[in-house]
């Protein structure tokens, strides 16, 4: 982002590029039938909305223009993003609604003024908006940007990247930036007898998973250097993934979430999950499972496994709302799995 004026009467009078990272069914969601809400979009923001090309479980979306437009635009996205996950929420089990997620793509030398000394400013946008706010701690594949996942009511999102952008317009990127670019998901597939396929999946991978498993038939293997490792069961994958209708994933957060009834008595559900895939929500040292933990505020235990057992039992407790968003974090992260084996270059981020 690069201003080009100066502060004016006590608000931001600058023009601004700012970058989102999106799955495709949210670039979908964006563009609409035959492009109509991309138009309407654009039209009544004045701003400047561009969409990546390419055959990939990720798209760049491009804001450029005026402060004014570029937050009637981002007000448009977040709300569109609500009308879905109200909609998804007629055809699913779920009973608390989830927040509006969108993730920035911010030059990593900017992040250290987003989090602010021992993580003063990131508390303080917080505290002051009601959104949650997530600095990755990774830098995005290939490139010297990172993510800054926002998630709230709509109204806080806006206020946040508000303040986001002032932030950053103080604190301009220092040296080169390399953006980060999506690339195509193909993956070289090695059967057990010996052929190899490769499938290249359009966006979002989980929805065409389908098109993988009909070639399926024996066990298979993904390489990865100069080895080929075990493949995950892509079929338990998008079955999982694919219990609630998935949007992007949430960013590291605190139990109170914007719109979620947390005086709801505590209640517990139980998940049953196939022993092969456990790995997917522990995560490298229980970092996964800890991650869910704090974003939802559901206490999560995973059983042991039990001899002669292929599943493992999850038991989640909590109130409603934080059940539900534990659910719906569990099965984000099996879409997100899921995606990210049909892209090696991404094994090592998960």
């Amino acid at each position: 982002m690069e201003p080009t004026k100066v502060q004016s009467e006590g608000g931001l009078n600058v023009t601004l590029t700012i970058r989102l990272l999106m799955h495709g069914k949210e670039v979908g969601s964006i563009i609409g039938k035959k492009g109509e809400t991309v138009k309407k979009m654009r039209k009544e923001s004045s701003a400047r909305i561009n969409i990546s090309e390419g055959n990939c479980p990720e798209r760049i979306v491009t804001i450029t223009g005026p402060t004014d437009a570029i937050f009637k635009a981002f007000a448009m996205i977040a709300y569109k993003f609500e009308e879905d996950i109200i909609n998804s929420m007629s055809n699913s089990q779920a009973t608390s609604k989830p927040p509006v997620t969108l993730r920035l793509v911010v030059p990593a030398s900017q992040c250290g003024s987003l989090i602010g000394k021992g993580g003063s400013k990131i508390k303080e946008m917080r505290e002051s908006t009601g959104a949650q706010v997530q600095v990755a701690g990774d830098m995005l594949p290939n490139s010297t940007e990172r993510a800054v996942t926002i998630s709230g009511a709509p109204e806080a999102i806006i206020q946040c990247v508000k303040q986001i952008c002032v932030v950053m317009l103080e604190s301009p990127p220092k040296g080169a930036t390399i953006p980060y670019r999506p690339k195509p998901a193909t993956t070289p597939i090695i059967f057990s007898g010996g052929q190899v396929r490769a499938d290249t999946l359009a966006a979002p991978a989980t929805a065409n998973l389908s098109l993988l498993l009909q070639h399926q038939p024996l066990p298979t293997y993904t390489i990865q250097g100069q080895y080929a490792i075990p493949h995950p069961d892509l079929t338990k994958l998008h079955q999982l993934a694919m219990q609630h209708t998935p949007f992007t994933s949430l960013g590291q957060t605190t139990p109170a979430f914007p719109g979620l009834d947390a005086s709801s008595q505590a209640s517990t559900h139980e998940l049953t999950i196939p022993n092969d895939l456990i790995g997917c929500i522990i995560g490298r040292q229980g970092t996964k499972i800890n991650e869910i933990r704090q974003m939802s505020g559901a206490q999560i235990k995973i059983a042991n496994a039990m001899e002669g057992s292929t599943d493992r039992q999850i038991t989640i407790t909590g109130t409603p709302a934080n059940i539900s968003l534990a659910q719906y974090l569990i099965n984000a992260r099996f879409r997100d799995v899921a995606a990210m084996w049909t892209d090696p270059s991404t094994m090592t981020t998960s």
